[in-house]
């Protein structure tokens, strides 16, 4: 099934825009993959400048869903690089959002996956472990849910408190 335009979306559900169940993303991300559009329940992690737990979580099956990675803003270094889109692909995951930085452009682009993120650094992150799991994150002032649902096209990305149609 085709994923439905977010400008679509936003306009057959004006009543949810305005009362909140669907919010817009700040339009501040660098599209990446071969998926521009894409959508799918949301998982959540809250990391700073450490991936292990966005390795962990993409060697599980995606199931088609989207994960949101607050990485909270930093581009010191990249969270996602070629070796976790390629796992994310292998996996069935339908898109990754991350609120900082990936890596390995060209490898993450070649992927059959959604991409999004503030930008790129060639630098990996650390290794120790640390963040959470399925916790609210705040991406750019839009808080973000574990389970909810994302829609993203070249347009933005949405959240709803549920799952969508035109």
């Amino acid at each position: 099934m085709a994923n439905p335009a977010t400008s679509e979306i936003c306009d057959a559900n004006h009543a949810l825009v305005t009362n909140g169940d669907v919010r817009v993303l700040q339009p501040i991300f660098q599209i990446y993959g071969q998926c521009r559009a894409f959508s799918g329940p949301i998982v959540t992690l809250k990391v700073f400048e450490d991936n292990v737990l966005v390795r962990d979580m993409l060697e599980t099956p995606g199931d088609g869903r989207v994960l949101v990675v607050d990485g909270g803003e930093s581009r010191r270094c990249a969270l996602v690089g070629g070796n976790l889109g390629q796992l994310a692909q292998n996996m069935g995951w339908a898109g990754i959002i991350v609120n900082g930085c990936i890596r390995d452009v060209d490898e993450i682009n070649a992927c059959d996956l959604g991409v999004r993120a503030l930008g790129s650094n060639p630098l990996k992150s650390s290794k120790k472990g640390h963040g959470e799991k399925h916790v609210p994150v705040n991406v750019w002032g839009t808080i973000i849910h574990d389970g909810e649902w994302l829609y993203a096209d070249t347009d933005g990305v949405l959240i709803s408190k549920t799952q969508l149609s035109v």
